[in-house]
């Protein structure tokens, strides 16, 4: 019996769907273990059922997936598989020093006069507030520069409308004056 060739496409209807996944995926495990024994090749196969399911294959030189990911991850100095408790613990050390950081430096803006601070903490906050000062300072100059410039521009658009309309006032009394002058001397 001749297979005919059949065509890929998705299957919808959901019994069929599970049938054919467990069959390929048994057929393709059958694949990766065979080439596994045969060329002594090293793999690593993951799958997920439609459901979630974790299906996993690896060559039997590794001991766990785990494994051959470590060693994916040193032929390739990337890094996939990563210790969640080490970046949870540099995580959590980073946060603390940026509190410990914050922390200080709100301890430094107010001055209790129940704290002993030393002559160095002091000049220490005493610049801290100079800077903030000046750059407060600065802003303040650069805003205020941007309104005065706004403002002259306003006094010169205004200038310049004023000039155009005393220009058109005057042509406008000009033309006046000679039509009284015409209807004086009888041209109309």
């Amino acid at each position: 019996m001749v297979r005919g060739k059949m065509q890929i496409r998705r299957i919808d209807n959901p019994i069929q769907k599970q049938s054919t996944f467990y069959k390929r995926r048994d057929g393709l495990f059958k694949k990766a273990k065979e080439l596994s024994v045969l060329c002594d090749a090293n793999l690593l196969l993951i799958l997920f059922s439609t459901t979630g399911k974790l299906y996993e294959f690896h060559s039997p030189s590794f001991s766990s997936s785990k494994e051959f990911i470590r060693k994916y991850e040193t032929a390739t100095h990337t890094q996939i598989w990563c210790d969640s408790l080490l970046e949870r613990n540099a995580e959590k050390e980073r946060f603390e020093q940026l509190c410990h950081g914050l922390e200080t430096e709100l301890r430094f803006l107010r001055v209790d006069d129940e704290q002993c601070y030393s002559v160095p903490a002091l000049g220490r906050l005493e610049r801290t507030l100079e800077d903030s000062v000046n750059k407060v300072r600065a802003e303040k100059y650069r805003k205020i520069e941007a309104e005065m410039g706004r403002l002259e521009n306003m006094v010169l658009h205004h200038d310049e409308e004023k000039n155009f309309l005393c220009q058109k006032l005057g042509n406008v009394e000009m033309n006046k004056d000679a039509a009284m002058l015409d209807l004086k001397l009888g041209f109309n």
